[in-house]
C-alpha cells in the first residue's frame, strides 16, 4: 500500500475493529510500558497529545502521569503552528478539529521538552509515521531548539512493514505498541 489516503482508511477500518475493552486494554499496557522506560522516568516535562475516538487514549496517562509530578503538556493549533501549553483539565476547550485543547497562555517552548509522545495513523518499527495529514508534528518537531525524546504509540494494526514518506517527514525514536 503506497497511496497515503488509502493507508489511512485501512488504518480507521482496522481500529474500528478492535473493541472498546481492546482498545482500552491497550492503552492502559502501552502506559504502562512508557513508565518503565527511562526517557520517560527521567523527563521533568513530558508533551502528550488529548486523544480523539480513533486514536490510543490517553485520558488516563495525562491525569496519572500529571498525578506523578510530572509537567504535562498539551498542543494547541493555532492557524497552521501547533504549541504546547500546560495540561489542566479544568481548562480545556474544544479546539481544532473537535479536540480537547488547552485555554492556558502559558506556551512551553520546545526545547523544555524532555518527552513528546506522538500519535499516527500508521507506524513502522524503525519510526517512520503517517500522520493524518497536517503535518503539525513533523513541523513542530523540525524547530532547532526541539531536541525530546520520540515515542509513538499504536495500536499493533497500525504498524506496516513500510510506509511512504518524506526527507522531510521526522520520525520517531521508538514505537511502543501493544
Amino acid at each position: 500500500m503506497e497511496d497515503k489516503s488509502e493507508i489511512r482508511r485501512e488504518v480507521r477500518r482496522r481500529i474500528k475493529e478492535l473493541s472498546q475493552e481492546q482498545r482500552a486494554n491497550a492503552a492502559r499496557e502501552i502506559f504502562n510500558e512508557i513508565e518503565l522506560r527511562e526517557p520517560f522516568r527521567e523527563a521533568k516535562c513530558i508533551a502528550l497529545f488529548v486523544s480523539m475516538q480513533d486514536e490510543v487514549s490517553t485520558l488516563d496517562a495525562l491525569r496519572s502521569w500529571s498525578e506523578m509530578g510530572k509537567r504535562i503538556v498539551v498542543p494547541r493549533v493555532e492557524g497552521d503552528i501547533m504549541r504546547f501549553y500546560d495540561y489542566s483539565p479544568e481548562r480545556m476547550q474544544i479546539g481544532a478539529f473537535g479536540i480537547m485543547e488547552p485555554t492556558s497562555n502559558n506556551e512551553i517552548l520546545a526545547k523544555d521538552i524532555d518527552l513528546i509522545i506522538v500519535p499516527a495513523r500508521a507506524f513502522t518499527l524503525s519510526g517512520i509515521r503517517l500522520g493524518r495529514g497536517g503535518g503539525f508534528y513533523d513541523k513542530y518537531m523540525s524547530q532547532p531548539s526541539f531536541r525530546a525524546y520520540k515515542i509513538g504509540i499504536a495500536y499493533a494494526c497500525q504498524i506496516f512493514d513500510s510506509l511512504p514518506h518524506a526527507e522531510h517527514d521526522i520520525m520517531v525514536d521508538e514505537v511502543v505498541i501493544i
